[in-house]
């Protein structure tokens, strides 16, 4: 069954269009948490950013960075938040790879917090190790302060 924002990309939900290219689409949100809140997400039924290819995730973000310079002047926020979620134990809840953007005001109801566990060093260096190792990554992640 094919998700919402796939039935907005073939046009059969009509949709407040902000942005669209061969790759992405963005448009307002329906539930808009703040005046000028759009959802920008890729055109092809990707489930979350590790799906995607690089083409597809780099073109979300660049048009991300489109959107959120001209929110900006268009609303005036105080703050921006972009929000991107992977799977339900990361808030997802449309399984198709999409970012907020979200403009942000003192007191308008978000929240958005985690409990932070503040690991000694040698932990973040074991775990920047971990991350190296199974990416094939290069450069000195492991090794810096």
């Amino acid at each position: 069954m094919p998700t919402i924002f796939e039935r907005i990309v073939a046009g059969e939900i009509p949709s407040a269009k902000v942005y669209e290219d061969e790759h992405v689409i963005a448009f307002m949100d329906a539930g808009q948490v703040n005046p000028g809140h759009v959802i920008v997400a890729t055109k092809r039924p990707f489930e979350t950013i590790t799906d995607a290819d690089a083409e597809s995730a780099a073109a979300l973000f660049a048009a991300a960075h489109r959107i959120a310079r001209a929110v900006e002047r268009a609303f005036k926020p105080a703050g921006l938040t972009l929000l991107q979620a992977n799977r339900a134990a990361g808030w997802q809840t449309v399984p198709h790879l999409h970012l907020h953007v979200l403009p942000r005001h003192a007191d308008d109801g978000v929240t958005l917090g985690w409990p932070r566990k503040n690991p000694p060093m040698e932990t973040l260096r074991e775990l920047a190790a971990r991350i190296v190792l199974q990416s094939g990554l290069k450069g000195p992640a492991a090794e810096s302060d």
